[in-house]
This record gives structure tokens, C-alpha cells and sequence, in this order.
């Protein structure tokens, strides 16, 4: 009989996985994962760790399968937590959840799971895995979930063949309310409860709030550019190459103040990140004022009216040749190659037709249609049908 340790989080997701599992006749074994200590930032009660374990630990005792917790928080501080202050100190905006699965779910978590002597590693995500052969060996794919509305492959994004080996997602083939209605049968403690929002792990918290743990507040002036300014009418310069076409349309443009007006204050432009709209606390615009753009090192925001503003859209980017990640190692492209792709820069982003184009100087996506608000540290993934192949950190 084969063991799978599901990571069972107090959610309905991995509850109705871990009964799915032993439906299905595995030795299943429940694991919670203890992330995080300081509640001093998260607000209300709205993911406190505590709950969330009493809730797996019911859970575990109604499927009659072993149970215990894991403490990972000083991994999840170094890898995590530390990584996020350090990125947004560099005016990046990082994506904490689908680095919580490739550095702790599926990295330190999967290495305990398998020193139990498990054969997979089991969570509550909605998507599928796949097993091709290619030249006689076992190629793993990573395929959307059956449920549009909830498909998380794209958390998934930054997993290698060797992690997605030993996964299993068994509520892939299930929409979201199939698995509360599995749930709501079993009498599971956990099938009307809510969807844990916010940091993976942490739950919600007031991101100013919690950054300022480590970066300091300092005011700034926040600045509003028109979108009639000269800045966007102007020429395309003659190309010589199309890598230096694509080096130019992934570019932003660097504002400085002269540019535009000052409209408000703020009080660090490391809290803020592109294509936001809430916290400016800035009135009397006729449309809201959108972040185009932030410079750290000036401590200057600068905005635009409305969700069109010119300053948000862009229809390429790059990402760095380090931080290319093929979950398809077999379709990589090499130097001077491209590939059609659907891509999207964000979770629940409709996925996009872009090309892909490899260069020494790193992979660009170019998108049939400007994309608004691309983020530098946020991640691209990229698909070939329902298949996520690959993704990388917008750089």
C-alpha cells in the first residue's frame, strides 16, 4: 500500500484530498504546517493558526487517519518572510505563495513527508497532474484544474520534475462546489468554512503594517502624470535587431518629478506596488488614481487617472536568464528560439497570446495585447493548452 502525507491545512480543500485518498486505498497520514507565530499583524481572526490546526486535527480523527504538526516557521521566516521584506525594500512586489510552495510545500515540507516513508505528497490545489512519456522516460505535467473558476496551477508554477514526481492533487478533476458538497456528506468541520485569504500561511494582514517590522516609513510626495504628457506620443525609435525591438517595449519608462504634479503625500514607496488603487488617500481626481510606477530610491509614486492611463499598459517583458524555469525541461527553448504560448502575469488573469523569444540576454514575453500593471518581481507562467510548461520572475 502506497503513503501519502497530505499537507491538511484546516481547509475543506485538503480535507476532502485526504479523504479522496483513502477512498482510493493509499495509507494516508495528516500533516499541519505550523508557518507562522506573530499574530500581531494579521487582522481580526481571520487565519489564526490555531483554528486552523484544531480544524485538521478534527478532521484527521473523523477519516481515522494519523495526525500531527510540523513546525516550519523558521524555514518559512528565511525563505519567506525575509525574502518578501527584502524584495519590497527593492521596489518589487513578490508573490509569497507560489514561493511558499517551491521553497517550503513541496521542498522542506515534501522532504519530511518522504523521511516518513511516504511515497507522495498530497495538497487540496485545483489542478491535475499528468504523465507523459518522452524518448522513454516520464515526463510529469502540470494541467489546470477542471474547475475555471478556481484553477491554481499557476501557484504551482515554479515546481521542477522531481517535486511534481512525488505530488498528487486529487481534487483537480473536482470543481469547488463538488468538493463542499463531498464535505457537507462527511459532516467535515471544515465544509462551510470560508476560503483562507491573504499571505500563504499567514492569512490576512495589513501590509503596511506588517513590512514596517523591517522597513522603515518615510514620507514621500506622490505624483500624478497626465495621460496626454509628451512622455507616451513619442517616436519609435528605428530597430536593428528584434532583440533590441524587445528590449525597448519591456522597458518602463523612469519618471522623476518633473513630470507631473504633486497630488499627495505617502509614507514609503516600498508599501506600494503597480496597478494599485487603494491607500493613496488621495481625492479629487475625477477618475482614481492608479500606480504607474515607484522609485525607492527617489521615495516618489507616481499615478495615473483611470484604469486605460497609458503609464499602466506594456506589451513585453523580461525575464532575467537565472530565473527561467521550464516545469517541461524538455521543451526549454535555446538561444534564438520562440514559442506561441497563452500566458498570464497574475492569478485569475484570463490567460493571453504571447510569443516567447530566448536570447542570451534573457527570455522576453511578448504579448499580442499591452498588459496592464506588469510587475517586476511578480511571476509570468506561460501554458500550451491546459499545460502549464514554464514560468519566471518579471524582471
Amino acid at each position: 500500500m502506497k503513503r501519502v502525507v497530505v499537507g491538511l491545512s484546516g481547509g475543506v480543500d485538503s480535507s476532502v484530498a485526504a479523504y479522496l485518498l483513502k477512498e482510493q486505498g493509499y495509507e494516508v497520514i495528516g500533516l499541519f504546517m505550523k508557518n507562522w507565530h506573530d499574530d500581531s499583524v494579521t487582522i481580526s481572526n481571520e487565519c489564526p493558526w490555531l483554528e486552523d490546526s484544531n480544524d485538521a486535527l478534527l478532521v484527521a480523527e473523523k477519516l481515522g487517519i494519523p495526525f500531527q504538526t510540523v513546525d516550519l516557521s523558521e524555514q518559512y521566516k528565511d525563505k519567506i518572510v525575509d525574502y518578501m521584506f527584502k524584495e519590497y525594500e527593492q521596489g518589487r512586489t513578490p508573490n509569497p505563495d507560489v514561493l511558499c510552495n517551491r521553497e517550503i510545500k513541496f521542498d522542506v515540507f515534501m522532504k519530511i513527508a518522504l523521511s516518513l516513508g511516504a511515497d507522495y505528497v498530497a495538497t487540496g490545489h485545483y489542478c491535475r497532474k499528468g504523465e507523459i512519456e518522452v524518448g522513454g522516460l516520464p515526463v510529469y505535467q502540470l494541467l489546470a484544474g477542471k474547475d475555471d473558476n478556481k484553477d491554481q496551477s499557476y501557484f504551482l508554477c515554479q515546481l521542477s520534475q522531481q517535486q511534481l514526481a512525488k505530488s498528487l492533487f486529487p481534487i483537480g478533476e473536482l470543481t469547488k462546489p463538488e468538493v463542499r458538497e463531498i464535505a457537507m456528506q462527511l459532516d467535515l468541520v471544515t465544509a462551510e468554512k470560508k476560503d483562507s485569504q491573504g499571505l500563504c500561511f499567514i492569512g490576512k494582514v495589513r501590509l503596511p503594517e506588517f513590512l514596517q517590522q523591517q522597513l522603515q516609513a518615510k514620507e514621500g510626495l506622490i505624483y500624478e502624470i497626465d495621460a496626454n504628457s509628451p512622455l507616451y506620443n513619442q517616436e519609435q525609435p528605428i530597430f536593428n535587431s528584434l532583440e533590441e525591438q524587445l528590449v525597448f517595449e519591456s522597458t518602463s519608462i523612469k519618471y522623476v518629478p518633473e513630470n507631473g504634479k504633486i497630488v499627495g503625500k505617502h509614507q514609503g514607496a516600498h508599501y506600494f506596488t503597480i496597478g494599485q488603487r487603494k491607500g493613496l488617500n488621495v481625492g479629487g481626481t475625477k477618475e482614481a488614481l492608479f500606480i504607474i510606477a515607484t522609485d525607492v530610491k527617489s521615495n516618489s509614486i507616481f499615478t495615473g487617472q483611470g484604469v486605460s492611463h497609458p503609464g499602466l499598459f506594456k506589451k513585453a517583458l523580461r525575464v532575467q536568464p537565472s530565473e527561467v524555469h521550464w516545469v517541461r525541461e524538455d521543451l526549454a527553448l535555446k538561444n534564438g528560439e520562440t514559442m506561441q504560448v497563452m500566458a498570464r502575469i497574475r492569478y485569475r488573469q484570463p490567460l493571453e497570446r504571447a510569443t516567447l523569444y530566448q536570447f542570451e540576454s534573457g527570455l522576453y514575453v511578448s504579448f499580442e495585447n499591452p498588459q496592464s500593471a506588469i510587475t517586476e518581481g511578480q511571476f509570468v507562467a506561460w501554458n500550451i493548452d491546459d499545460e502549464l510548461v514554464g514560468s519566471g520572475v518579471i524582471s
